[in-house]
């Protein structure tokens, strides 16, 4: 298949109003379903890399941190590899993979059923598990953002583990791309008034570009690139 016959696709399901185009790619319009994870792996690549590293340098050397399941918090971690002395808790098991054989990171793994779709570790085991710790800072992710600055997902185990990492941490460290911005989901995670720092490639809501000012969240964009990805 060229790269042509693609676009024409895309175009027409877009027209149909099945998918949105999104940088490097569409995303599923509906808001009960996710794309899968190698999907989604694929979308804004280059960005998530980009917020990773940003996001990876707002966090000292000497720091214990929650990483939450997601494709960009990957790229955090995977940013983390010039840093020393950490103490990585994670139901991320890419995460752990990524970070298990680093010689200067304590490595922390939460218990509890793992999702096959990605390798979450969720439910309630993993909830108890985080509520042990108080950690300097949660880097999480959300599936959708809306303008006033509702974060959401789509499995509500997930959430019910992405809330006990918000209430134990001291930061926190939001990172999304943009067409987090596009979509939506079914589950609220919590607010951007949670969060302290705000890591994306751009914002061009006026409307959650003021919420991020009223609440006082630091927000870093790390630009986009100019290619769309075909």
């Amino acid at each position: 298949m060229t790269p042509q016959t693609i676009r024409k696709d895309l175009n027409d399901l877009c027209d149909r109003r099945l998918l949105s185009r999104v940088h490097g790619g569409a995303i599923v319009t509906m808001g009960v379903r996710n794309l899968t994870y190698e999907a989604r792996r694929f979308v804004a690549a280059e960005e998530k890399k980009a917020i990773g590293r940003a996001a990876a340098a707002l966090i000292p050397s000497g720091s214990s941190l929650f990483i939450n399941i997601g494709t960009t918090t990957e790229e955090v971690a995977r940013a983390l590899s010039d840093h020393e002395d950490l103490l990585v808790i994670t139901n991320n098991l890419n995460v752990a993979t990524l970070l298990y054989r680093h010689p200067r990171i304590e490595l922390i793994m939460a218990g509890g059923p793992v999702r096959q779709a990605d390798g979450a570790v969720i439910g309630s085991a993993a909830v108890d598990f985080v509520r042990q710790f108080r950690v300097d800072y949660a880097v999480i992710g959300a599936s959708a953002i809306e303008e006033d600055g509702t974060l959401l997902d789509f499995d509500y185990r997930e959430v019910q583990v992405a809330r006990a990492i918000i209430d134990n941490a001291r930061q926190i460290i939001l990172v999304a791309d943009r067409s987090k911005l596009e979509r939506t989901a079914p589950v609220r995670i919590g607010s951007m008034s949670e969060v302290d720092t705000f890591v994306t490639d751009t914002v061009s809501s006026p409307e959650l570009r003021n919420v991020c000012q009223r609440e006082q969240v630091e927000l870093i964009e790390v630009g986009s690139l100019d290619e769309d990805g075909f």
